[in-house]
């Protein structure tokens, strides 16, 4: 599964998943609710960007 790094900088690791928030620790990206945001700075799901 691949991360995804936000515009602020915030990577999201879905071998972590965002347990602040409710997401279970491997939670693909592309399984993430479409309401879920960048828990840094609020941004949507389309301002990331895949990391190699």
């Amino acid at each position: 599964m691949s991360k995804y790094e936000c515009v602020c900088g915030y990577v999201y690791d879905p071998a972590n998943g965002d347990p602040d928030n409710g997401i279970a620790p491997g939670t693909a990206f592309e399984n993430l609710p479409g309401d879920w945001v960048c828990p840094i700075c609020g941004a949507a799901k389309d301002n990331f960007e895949k990391m190699d």
